[in-house]
């Protein structure tokens, strides 16, 4: 297995392009339109698809000229390689997870109530939470229109962009939320979940019946259009997503040399192994952390390594990364979920977390 897990250090934006996808270098031509016409093809191109005059008049108001810091982000996104493990110190931190169980605690009625209804477990949903905004506490500040449209105008990613432009035209002329409230990352992602645009008008969620689908400041939406979000990614109810498992090294290098990885998907299926049955894992010598046997069945798990630590996940984990096609979020999501419930495992250090192992 390989050890190291790479991954771009930037907002985890549901559906935006990875740095690898885009092109090298900014380059501009001298038969392109300016700004102002180029706005002034999408304001009617808005008009054509039914946007109201005075949604898109508030939508761009005085926006003149491409974002300079939207673009110095867009350039400046690095990727940085981290080891699973040291990936995991960083993100499971004791203060996230305490703050995951006052969010849990606070919310518990309405994420069972969530959960029961898509058959996602609140620790996911909770997990995701917590990695996309802090549990609501940062979910960007920057104009999403503006930025959007800054990006639409540059020719690295325009034709991705400019369709998530038009699709947060639609968001407004819906009524969902006004311009001045429509805020987010630098690329796009909006509300305490990171949706792009187009993924809002696929699975956000009205789940308080107001009227308004509220991914920015009303928790019940926020949690079911995170459920709804994984169950269209083919989320199995009454699943879980995997487990930590014990390998010993001489074990890790002989499956490393024998059982295959995938090869579909994004960057990070790529590190996973092809899917096996708990029975056949179980005959190589793969042991629950605490020494025992692992179940046997017919179940199928694909397995994650690190330097030191394992673990085997199965459908549910992939459908997680969906959400951020990086295997140390995916895995951080539900660690962070587990921990805050209290179910604490040995990633978490349980040293320097007071609380009560679940039996």
């Amino acid at each position: 297995m390989r050890s190291l897990v790479a991954f771009v250090l930037a907002a985890q934006i549901v559906g935006a392009p990875t740095a690898e996808q885009a092109p090298p270098s900014f380059s501009s031509s001298s038969t392109r339109p300016s700004f102002s016409e180029w706005l002034t093809g999408v304001r009617t191109e808005a008009l054509a698809k039914g946007i109201r005059p005075e949604v898109i008049d508030e939508a761009f108001g005085d926006l003149d000229a491409p974002l300079p810091i939207i673009l110095e982000r867009d350039r400046a996104q690095a990727e940085t390689v981290f080891s699973l493990e040291k990936y995991l110190t960083r993100t499971l931190k004791p203060a996230k997870i305490e703050a995951g169980r006052e969010m849990l605690a606070r919310y518990r009625p309405v994420l069972s109530q969530v959960g029961e209804r898509y058959g996602v477990p609140p620790s996911i949903i909770l997990g995701i939470w917590g990695m996309e905004s802090n549990y609501g506490k940062f979910s960007g500040a920057r104009p999403t229109i503006a930025a959007l449209a800054t990006l639409a105008y540059d020719p690295r990613r325009s034709t991705f962009f400019r369709t998530e432009l038009f699709d947060a035209l639609e968001i407004l002329n819906r009524g969902d939320i006004d311009a001045a409230s429509m805020r987010g990352s630098w690329a796009g992602a909006m509300g305490q979940v990171q949706f792009m645009p187009s993924s809002y008008l696929k699975f956000a969620e009205d789940f308080d019946g107001d009227g308004r689908r509220d991914i920015w400041s009303t928790p019940s939406d926020v949690f079911a259009s995170i459920a709804n979000y994984l169950v269209g990614h083919g989320w199995i109810r009454g699943q879980t997503w995997g487990r930590e498992v014990r390998v010993a090294p001489a074990l890790a290098r002989q499956i490393a040399s024998t059982v295959p990885h995938q090869n579909g998907g994004c960057r990070a299926f790529h590190d996973l192994t092809e899917p096996l049955t708990l029975s056949k894992w179980r005959a190589m010598g793969v042991r629950l952390p605490n020494g025992k046997a692992l179940p046997a069945g017919d179940e199928l798990a694909s397995m994650v390594s690190g330097a030191t630590r394992h673990f085997l996940v199965n459908h549910n984990y992939e459908v997680i990364l969906e959400y951020n096609c990086a295997l140390p979020y995916a895995l951080s999501v539900a660690l962070l979920g587990e921990a805050a419930e209290g179910s604490v495992s040995p990633h978490v250090t349980p040293s320097r977390v007071k609380t009560r192992r679940a039996s």
